[in-house]
C-alpha cells in the first residue's frame, strides 16, 4: 500500500487537520472483514488521486482520534479539507460511490 498513509494519533493533527489538500481517512481494525474488502479500493482510489488529496488509514484498536468523530462502526471514511469533516461514509461502498464523494469534496 504504497500511497496509502498511516495515520494515529500522534501524526493527526499535522497529516490531516493541517494538510494542504483532502484528506480521505480510513478507519478500520485488522479484524475487520469489510475493512480487509475495503482495503483494495482504498489503495486504487490513492493511486488515481495522487497529487490531489491525501489517502491514510487510522486503525481504531490502537488510536483515540475515532472517538472524537464519533465512529461507531467500521469501516467508516471521512473526508476532511482545511481542518474540517466534509464528508463521513460508513459501511463497505464501491469505488464509483466513494470517487463521488470525493469529487465533491475536491469541487467544494
Amino acid at each position: 500500500m504504497a500511497n496509502v498513509q498511516s495515520f494515529d494519533d500522534g501524526n493527526f493533527e499535522t497529516e490531516v487537520l493541517g494538510s494542504e489538500v483532502p484528506v480521505l481517512v480510513d478507519f478500520y481494525a485488522d479484524w475487520c472483514g469489510p475493512c480487509r474488502s475495503l482495503a483494495p479500493i482504498i489503495e486504487e482510489l490513492a493511486k488515481d488521486y495522487a497529487g490531489k488529496i491525501k489517502v491514510g488509514k487510522l486503525d481504531v484498536d490502537v488510536n483515540r482520534v475515532p472517538s472524537r468523530y464519533g465512529i461507531m462502526a467500521i469501516p467508516t471514511m471521512i473526508l476532511f479539507k482545511g481542518g474540517h469533516e466534509h464528508a463521513k461514509i460508513t459501511g463497505l461502498r464501491s469505488k464509483a460511490d466513494l470517487r463521488k464523494q470525493i469529487e465533491a469534496v475536491i469541487a467544494a
